[in-house]
């Protein structure tokens, strides 16, 4: 992922931004490679999910990095309960694996995206700015690996839980209309907004358009939880292919 700075707008508020990690060093890290951006302000720190509940009561951050192992209260529970909140802030959670299944957790639970603690400073940066701006930090190539997770090694729920979650699932794509089901079937897939565009014979603007309906008629914030819904509603086998009728 490479980006090209951009700068401040002078009249613009920084966004305000909480570090949740129980390690001090990595925290310190955080803050002096974010601490350098002029539009990035770091409001509080936080070195578990419980402080990360109380961090967000009185700050009102935009966003949060959190990590997702934490003694007590991990970030795991954390993103669940603030994202279930009105006007909870976007979460990166903080991670060393790529797509296991507590980020997968994460990602269904409402967090923005996930950036591995190797990353970069200047991909950090970017991922704050980009969560800020509304556009989740996760690439097709990830969704398909969470996707994979979530249809192969991922622990199994009860098949009362799965019927229940099949059953909801079934429901709300029923309230899509037909293109939009399209799309949220090729998001599925894991195709990237011009592969989608190419495939439905739209711009990629309509399927911008149309990924950005979806999000907002589930209140969902990433492509994620588009791809799961789908999953979890059947109307793709684990293979990414359609069942046969």
């Amino acid at each position: 992922m490479t980006t090209t700075p951009t700068p401040m707008d002078p009249s613009a508020q920084p966004i305000r931004l909480v570090v949740v990690d129980d390690d001090p060093l990595v925290r310190a890290g955080l803050a002096l490679m974010l601490g350098g951006a002029e539009d990035i302000e770091i409001v509080g720190e936080g070195a578990d999910g419980t402080e990360a509940e109380e961090l967000v009561g009185r700050l009102r951050p935009d966003v949060m990095l959190m990590d997702i192992r934490m003694p007590g209260m991990d970030g795991l529970t954390a993103t669940e309960a603030l994202r279930s909140r009105p006007g909870a802030p976007q979460i990166i959670v903080l991670t060393t694996f790529h797509a296991d299944e507590q980020v997968l957790r994460a990602i269904r639970a409402g967090a923005a995206g996930f950036v591995l603690k190797d990353t970069p400073p200047a991909q950090i940066v970017d991922a704050v700015r980009r969560v800020a701006a509304g556009d989740p930090v996760l690439s097709p190539a990830v969704t398909r690996q969470l996707m994979a997770r979530a249809a192969g090694t991922g622990p199994r729920t009860g098949s009362d839980d799965r019927a229940d979650r099949a059953e909801r699932a079934r429901a709300r794509i029923a309230s899509l209309a037909e293109r939009e089901r399209e799309v949220a079937i090729a998001v599925a897939r894991g195709r990237s907004n011009a592969e989608i565009a190419a495939t439905l014979y739209l711009s990629v603007a309509t399927v911008k358009t149309q990924v950005s309906r979806i999000l907002a008629k589930f209140g969902f914030n990433n492509r994620v939880q588009i791809a799961l819904l789908v999953h979890d509603a059947g109307l793709l086998d684990d293979d990414g292919t359609e069942p046969a009728t």
